[in-house]
This record gives structure tokens, sequence and C-alpha cells, in this order.
């Protein structure tokens, strides 16, 4: 196994963008797991229990990589979604160099890490401009596990963080929200939420699923009632790597 620190995947005025980075053994290719972390985008780091740790992924035969990005308190959104989506690129970048298999590329996020996920899922690039490097890269990817996500941010109190400059914030905050933009060509989505969520409600994850399912999308819901605001468990991870075993 190869495992890397502070590997910087992009860089936005003069600043370095920074990850870790786990690849198994043997000569691959390997599928791909990008981590995004949660903290509401305004805290977190890529090594708290909203991240996956690399190297256990790697044990389980992907290469794997957890990011930092730009939270809202010194970048304004949607720098934290650029970031993500530099990320995405640096890897279809660096494909050869670490023997990857880019048609299994799973996108895994919990809480604001779950909104941006699912929002890469339903939306894409979508109006943001590319930033960080690797332009002529693409940013696709085959599916993403959230995990706590948020999916309105019009409804969520936290959401009222997510303040593009010279924006209407009603109209940035219903254009950034998931469920705006599902449609048949989502992609596969797992949505994980328990009822008792006390930073994200429920009715967010019910929401997304009646949407998805008005328009036939591909996706599961784990749903649990006493779990809390769930993270990177045991019990996450193993539904996502059963969920991800489907399109490899």
């Amino acid at each position: 196994m190869t495992h890397k620190s502070d590997i910087v995947y992009g860089y936005v005025q003069g600043a370095g963008l920074l990850a870790d980075i786990a690849s198994p053994q043997g000569h691959g290719p390997h599928p791909v797991v990008l981590s995004v972390h949660g903290g509401r985008w305004i805290r977190g780091t890529r090594h708290d229990n909203a991240a996956i740790d690399v190297e256990q992924w790697a044990g389980f035969g992907f290469f794997a990589m957890t990011i930092e990005y730009r939270l809202v308190t010194c970048s304004p959104a949607p720098a934290c979604y650029q970031d993500m989506r530099c990320a995405i690129r640096w890897i279809h970048a660096h494909t050869t160099e670490y023997r990857l298999d880019t048609s299994r590329f799973f996108l895994i996020g919990q809480s604001a890490g779950g909104h941006m996920v699912s929002l890469a899922a339903a939306l894409g690039e979508g109006k943001f401009e590319k930033t960080g490097g690797w332009e002529d890269h693409p940013d696709d990817f085959t599916a993403a596990v959230s995990v706590s996500g948020a999916y309105d941010l019009t409804t969520l109190s936290w959401g009222s963080g997510w303040i593009p400059p010279n924006e209407a914030w009603d109209r940035a905050r219903e254009y950034a929200s998931p469920l705006t933009h599902v449609s048949a060509g989502t992609k596969p989505l797992l949505l994980v939420h328990s009822d008792d969520d006390g930073s994200v409600p429920i009715r967010q994850a019910l929401k997304m699923v009646e949407r998805l399912q008005a328009v036939n999308a591909p996706y599961e819901f784990l749903h649990y009632s006493d779990r809390g605001h769930i993270g990177m468990t045991p019990e996450t991870i193993k539904a996502a790597r059963t969920f991800m075993a489907k399109y490899q």
C-alpha cells in the first residue's frame, strides 16, 4: 500500500488545496473513492469522523482520497463545491500514474459533504466556474453516497451559510439544492439518514427520495430510526461498499 499526506490537488489564489491519498498494492486498474467531509461548510477536516480512512479503503482495493476544501468562513460558496470538483479532475489527470479505473469512480460525503456529492450527482458542473486547475480533464464519476446529507438548502437552518457573492440568497440556495436538479439522468445515489438526525431533518432525505422516485432515477435509501447524525461508522462503510459493488 502507498500512503501520501498533504498532496496538493489544486491551487486557488496561490494557496494549495490539500488531500491525503492511499493506493492499494497490485497493478490495478483500481476503483476510486473520493471522500468529502462534513461540518456545515464552516468546519471539519479530512481526518475527522465525517471522512473516510484512506488506508482502510486502500485495504478494500480502492484508490482513496480525502480532501480539504475552502470553508465558507473564509471563501464564500460555491468555493467548497468548486474545490471538490477540482479534486475529481485531479484524479482523472492522475489515472495513469496511480493505475486507476475511472469507470468505477465513487464519491462519498457526510452532512455538508453529502450535500456536495449529491449536488454533483444531480447537477454536475452547472453554472459554477472551474477553479483550482486541471480544467482540461473530465469531472465525471460513477455514483455517490450521501450520509446525513442536505438536499434542500432553502428549508435548512444552516443553509444560511451558502451565500455566494452578488447573488440573491434565496435563488442561490435553491440552485445549490440537489433536489432542484434531480432528473432521470441523475447519477446513482445511496442516501443514508436517520429519523432523529438533529442537524439535517429527516424530511430533507424523504423529499429527495420523493423527487428521485418521481423521475425514476437510480437510488437506494438506507433509513434508520435511531442513529442520529450518522458519520462514517462501520455500518455506513459496509453499506457504501455494498452499494458501490453494484457498479463495479
